[in-house]
């Protein structure tokens, strides 16, 4: 760091000999610069000590330069402008032009069904900016978004501390994927035949518990246990085995494999929100405003069923996000 911030001299001062020396007079800079009389003099006084010579001579009854005076002023007059320009600078983002590179924590759920529409948007208004999506899970969304390393994520969450702003994508529910070539069932599934079928199970803990077991207290029998969504409809697809995914993930699925079937479940399963989360920090960058507003319009555009933000309280905040399945 340059030693210029470890000394002690307050650069409020050099703005304060700035008005004095436009307007040659104390009285006359104290009331631009709304403060005292005395204070104004107090503050020249401390600036001419840390500069180690006198910077004004009184003449009659206004003031002048010295030598010393005019040479400051002539050297921080266009820095002082410069700095006030930079803060009453209007924002310059133009997103036709901007280059950024913006970081988004993403689920692999997440990354099927946003990634492919949000590049096709970014192709269109943004053909400069690039993103870097990056894993995220409810555990650790806090933690990564306070680290600075992500500009935002979307994900299922809990508590997050105030420095996080969040906004509601959807309310998404979950339906049962299948083979209907080879998982013989009826158009409306019934409790018992769902039980008494395998399944396919995407744990993010790597076990054989999903949301299913947490929200019914029920086992299902778990033929698979994955880690992620991307090869789910690779492994329904000639099998009789059952998965249960988010709607959207079986959209992306069904774009690919549409022989493949989806069905309502047979019991109600509790949900929480997607939603749109990022730091405080970042609330006012334009490049951020811009990213989030256009995932916000993409998943407007979407046709999302399932649950919806006002059966927030009947439902409550769901039994266990880590478990998609």
């Amino acid at each position: 760091m340059p030693d210029i911030y470890g000394r002690t001299l307050d650069l409020n001062l050099l703005r304060v000999f700035a008005v004095v020396a436009e307007n040659r007079s104390v009285t006359q800079a104290a009331s631009r610069l709304y403060l005292t009389q005395p204070a104004v003099s107090a503050a020249l006084r401390r600036l001419t000590t840390a500069v180690g010579a006198p910077l004004f001579v009184r003449q009659g009854r206004g003031l002048v330069l010295t030598a010393r005076g005019e040479r400051l002023l002539a050297s921080i007059h266009p820095h002082l402008q410069s700095l006030v320009d930079a803060a009453l600078a209007p924002p310059s983002f133009d997103p036709r032009t901007s280059d950024r590179t913006l970081r988004l924590g993403l689920s692999d759920a997440t990354e099927v069904w946003l990634l492919p529409p949000l590049l096709r948007v970014l192709e269109r208004e943004a053909p400069r900016m690039r993103v870097i999506s990056l894993p995220v899970q409810f555990r650790n969304v806090a933690a990564v978004l306070a680290s600075a390393s992500i500009d935002a994520a979307i994900t299922v969450a809990d508590e997050l501390p105030a420095s996080i702003h969040r906004q509601t994508l959807y309310w998404g529910g979950f339906v049962c994927l299948f083979d209907p070539r080879h998982a013989r069932l009826k158009r409306t599934i019934r409790e018992s035949d769902y039980f008494a079928h395998e399944h396919v199970i995407v744990s993010y803990n790597g076990d054989l518990r999903g949301v299913v077991e947490d929200a019914l207290q029920k086992s299902r029998r778990v033929r698979c246990s994955v880690s992620s969504f991307a090869n789910l409809g690779a492994i329904i697809d000639g099998s009789a085995l059952l998965a249960t995914v988010p709607l959207l993930v079986a959209q992306q699925i069904l774009a690919v494999r549409p022989h493949l079937r989806t069905a309502p479940l047979p019991f109600e399963l509790g949900g929480a929100p997607m939603e749109l989360l990022w730091p405080a920090a970042v609330d006012d960058d334009e490049a951020c405003r811009f990213l989030r507003s256009r995932i916000a319009r993409i998943v407007e555009e979407m046709p999302v069923s399932g649950t919806r933000p006002s059966e927030e309280k009947r439902l409550g905040r769901g039994a266990d996000k880590t478990r998609p399945q």
